[in-house]
């Protein structure tokens, strides 16, 4: 149990900080801290939790010679003076480990101190002495003086309780009395709690965790562009169209709702169809060429309403339990009015135009990145973070961000950094689809969660090796996945060749795989898959360059399935976090089998069939430890397609039909003792 410090740990002396060999000069700190866990980059970056989890701790600690250890794991609120202490217990080898809760939103801190004990070692000591016969007269008057030490340390009753102790280890009494009063445990209890730390290590580092709210772990995320949400086919949408949408939207099981960009589209170079580079005069262009004659960030796009019309829409989705997600793309057209205001925040060529977006050989000459490297960079950055705050006051909470790796990562670091420490409740979502370091980079420096390679992951082997490193590796310290199979930028090959059952796979794969999953829709659940050319993974028609209508009503929606699942999601904790996911053998390389359990015995079986054209089956080996069964006959029940099977022992058959359903969700449920005790669903 965590309890308050009650004495300093002792600093180095002025004299030796001021030297190089500080550390070295107080000889008396005999102990070894090192090879501490959760610690990332060497305590230059914190580890990430939500409200109520648990943050494990472990490092090694030792020191020179036998004696007994002590180690405390301290902790607090950032901000805080005192720090609560909690023990920590030996796992063996030098192993030490303890854990403490984080029970608000912001930053906490870690770190821990250990000492010789000398008490214990004396009491352990005495103990073998006594065991082989020795004479112990002595030993007993050299412990008198170390519980007497103690007494001086201690206030009110267990101060005189010690010296009560002490005077007794010191008395002509029977020798056994004296040894049996030194080695009770209530006396290693008493004297262990004043210890002398005069000469305690600590732990050369403080250790930090950002604690963000429970939507930061687990969310269902729905995309969909506001201007296509019109009723009616050939009408621009508008907020209130979105607005009509939310019971839909809500039925689904989602609760966030992301708008790409909402603001003036820019009409120099706009794109046409299909990103075509001459537009039709009526073409919408690409909503991330922001900024017009209407304005810039701050500004709304004319077609969708007004301010007031954006407030009204944040607040009836969060009456239906729905959070909006905003775009922030940090990029301008040729015509924001930041481009004529501040030129010094953008590249200029030899010839003196704006330098446009290039990712050879893609070109957007619609768009303008900013120069993070101009001589003005300080005033640009403050600017962009003004614009993150005033999207702030009007209600959003939740940001998805464009491309974060192409810009500098202490810029992230500081606006992130500022915001949080005014709205600890503010998510920044990473859409950073680059390199592995890079990701993660972004996501120490405080993205909330990241977006993962998860849309290119299909085969059984590259399924297991990525979520095995997502879930279990070290890296989920600070990255936290959000697995999207499709966005408007990614329609891969798999759902564009696997039609329906493609589909399905891929969104019971990202709904069950991570805690945190969404969909670009209407196109995901009305399946659409046409790409603009063979080997694109761009969308014919795609949203991002035109108006679409979407018939939601059509009867091969996936809407249902999509429901189900958020559902199952809800209903089951188990589903509602990473960290353990653990994948079960099958002798089929197209059946792939994982569980999750929580720490409420609720526990999650899925086979998953990831071939969208043809029937497989085969058996699955489950580790009946993990889910939480012993030998014998245990019942799953399938959340998805219903019904309900008697399963014996670890290895039982499945066979899965994609043209049916190509998935089980299984619900692990308690183990039976007989078929005449299983209970039947329908």
């Amino acid at each position: 149990m965590a309890r308050r410090a009650r004495q300093a740990v002792p600093e180095t002396p002025t004299s030796a900080r001021k030297s190089n060999l500080a550390p070295l000069l107080d000889g008396r700190r005999r102990v070894v801290i090192e090879s501490v866990f959760p610690e990332v980059d060497g305590g230059r970056f914190a580890i990430k939790r939500v409200v109520g989890e648990t943050v494990r701790v472990e490092a090694d600690v030792f020191s020179d010679g036998h004696e007994v250890l002590h180690c405390m794991l301290l902790h607090r609120r950032q901000g805080d003076r005192a720090w609560l202490e909690t023990p920590m217990e030996e796992l063996g080898n030098d192993r030490y480990t303890a854990t403490f809760v984080v029970g608000e939103q912001g930053v906490y801190e870690y770190t821990l101190t250990a000492w010789i004990e000398p008490y214990a070692t004396w009491a352990r000591g005495l103990g073998r002495k006594v065991e082989v016969g020795q004479d112990v007269s002595l030993d007993l008057v050299a412990g008198a003086d170390l519980v007497a030490a103690a007494a001086e340390r201690a206030t009110g009753v267990d101060a005189g309780a010690l010296s009560t102790l002490a005077n007794r280890l010191r008395s002509e009494e029977p020798i056994a009395v004296p040894v049996e009063l030194a080695l009770s445990e209530e006396t290693a209890s008493l004297v262990g709690r004043y210890p002398d730390r005069e000469h305690a290590t600590s732990y050369e580092r403080e250790l930090r965790v950002v604690v963000d709210r429970e939507r930061a772990r687990f969310s269902n995320w729905y995309e969909l562009f506001p201007r296509s949400a019109a009723e009616e086919p050939g009408r621009h949408g508008t907020f209130a169209d979105v607005e009509r949408r939310l019971p839909y939207v809500a039925q689904l099981g989602f609760d966030v709702l992301y708008l790409p960009p909402i603001h003036p589209v820019g009409r120099t170079m706009r794109k046409g169809r299909n990103n075509a580079l001459v537009p039709e005069p009526e073409d919408v262009g690409s909503p991330w060429a922001i900024g017009a004659e209407e304005g810039g960030h701050t500004a709304i796009h004319p077609d969708l309403g007004t301010l007031e019309d954006f407030r009204r829409l944040v607040a009836a989705a969060e009456r239906r339990g729905i959070e909006v997600a905003l775009d922030l793309a940090f990029q301008c057209s040729p015509d924001h009015p930041w481009v004529s205001e501040h030129p010094e925040w953008f590249k200029h060529r030899p010839d003196g135009s704006v330098q446009y977006a290039e990712n050879p050989p893609k070109r957007y000459e619609d768009i303008y990145p900013f120069d993070f490297e101009s001589e003005a960079w300080w005033e640009l950055w403050q600017a962009l973070l003004g614009i993150v705050r005033y999207w702030i006051e009007q209600g959003v909470r939740i940001f998805r961000v464009d491309n974060p790796h192409t810009k500098p990562f202490a810029f992230w670091e500081w606006l992130i950094g500022e915001v949080k420490r005014e709205f600890e409740e503010v998510i920044f979502l990473s859409e950073a689809f680059t390199r592995p370091k890079v990701m993660a980079r972004l996501a120490k420096l405080g993205f909330t969660q990241s977006y993962t390679y998860f849309a290119w992951r299909n085969t059984k082997h590259e399924l297991i090796e990525y979520f095995n490193e997502l879930a279990r590796g070290r890296q989920r310290e600070f990255f936290r996945p959000n697995v999207w199979p499709n966005t408007p930028d990614i329609l891969t090959e798999y759902v564009q060749h696997g039609g329906r059952p493609a589909f399905v796979t891929r969104l019971v794969l990202a709904a069950t795989l991570a805690a945190s999953y969404g969909i670009y829709g209407p196109a995901f659940e009305l399946c659409e898959n046409r790409p603009r050319e063979p080997g694109s993974e761009e969308y014919l028609d795609s949203e991002k360059y035109q108006l679409r209508h979407w018939d939601l009503a059509r009867p091969d929606s996936l809407s249902e399935l999509v429901a189900r699942i958020n559902a199952i999601r809800r209903e089951n904790r188990a589903l509602q976090s990473d960290w353990s996911l653990v994948f079960h053998n099958t002798d089929n390389e197209q059946l792939l089998a994982y569980s999750k359990s929580d720490e409420r015995s609720n526990v999650v079986l899925c086979v998953v069939n990831l071939d969208p054209y043809h029937r497989q089956s085969g058996f699955v080996d489950v580790s009946l430890a993990h889910l939480g069964i012993g030998e014998g006959p245990f019942q799953v029940q399938d959340l998805l397609g219903g019904g309900s099977f008697l399963w014996q022992g670890p290895r039982n058959y499945v066979e899965l039909d994609p043209g049916v359903l190509p998935a089980h969700v299984f619900a692990v449920r308690q183990r039976v003792r007989s078929e005449r005790d299983f209970d039947y669903f329908s």
